[in-house]
């Protein structure tokens, strides 16, 4: 029997220091919560505001919840990072100072008899082709090298300044708006045409989105069903999800 913990979107460092370590505080207590009886716990996506891994140093902040993190991996719990928009630029001190297993695309897991489609969301579903364009220039090695060449104190300035404008949102309905219907949730249309694809999912659970959702996702042509759940973020609804004995559950 399993019993998984997933969370999403805290963008530590976001809007301003003193109120990233408010919410840094609450979601360590959450996280020693967790850890109490969890098999493992995944985070999916935007744990960080802004992340990139220099060859001797990383970001400042954060340093409560990744000294949790190391305690929790420390203890035994698996704990699994499904980087986001936010933080892909992870190159392998996560994994190293932190013990913690890195996804850098979409998995598909089973617990218990539930298999899980996990991802944080970003670029799935149509549309969004600008970002799309974007994440491919983000990803590429070359450009991942040059910008190491710019000392850090620069690099992060620069990076955090492009990004102050879009705290807790990025483009389209896929995040950051209200909920309209499930024809204009991107990740839904997306879940759909997987779905289609392998009628044996049960869940899709995601992030990025920040908003709490639980939906149905159904195959046209055999009347199959399973559900898009997003697990909403820790900036506005401090939500998250339980996997508890093969039944998800969505919570606040």
């Amino acid at each position: 029997m399993s019993k998984i913990y997933f969370a999403s979107d805290l963008h530590l460092g976001a809007p301003s220091p003193e109120e990233s370590k408010k919410r840094e505080r609450r979601f360590v207590d959450w996280l020693e919560m967790a850890a109490g009886d969890a098999t493992e716990i995944h985070f999916l996506g935007d744990v960080f505001d802004f992340w990139f891994e220099y060859r001797n140093c990383i970001p400042k902040g954060g340093a409560r919840v990744m000294g949790a993190i190391a305690r929790i991996t420390d203890s035994g719990v698996p704990v699994h990072f499904h980087l986001g928009n936010r933080d892909l630029w992870s190159f392998g001190y996560l994994e190293d100072e932190l013990g913690v297993v890195v996804h850098r695309n979409p998995v598909l897991l089973e617990w218990d008899g539930c298999k899980c489609y996990i991802a944080h969301g970003d670029g799935l579903g149509p549309g969004e082709y600008f970002y799309k364009f974007l994440k491919k220039i983000y990803r590429s090695r070359l450009c991942q090298w040059l910008f190491k060449l710019i000392h850090p104190d620069l690099g992060i300035a620069i990076a955090r300044l492009f990004i102050k404008r879009k705290h807790f949102k990025t483009q389209g309905v896929s995040s950051g708006e209200g909920f309209i219907s499930s024809e204009k949730e991107i990740l839904h249309t997306y879940c759909t045409v997987e779905f289609a694809r392998d009628n044996s999912i049960k869940c899709f659970i995601m992030g990025h989105r920040h908003l709490p959702l639980d939906l149905v996702v159904e195959d046209a042509k055999t009347g199959a069903q399973s559900r898009y759940v997003n697990i909403g973020d820790w900036t506005s609804y401090y939500s998250w999800a339980v996997l508890d004995n093969g039944v998800l559950e969505l919570k606040k």
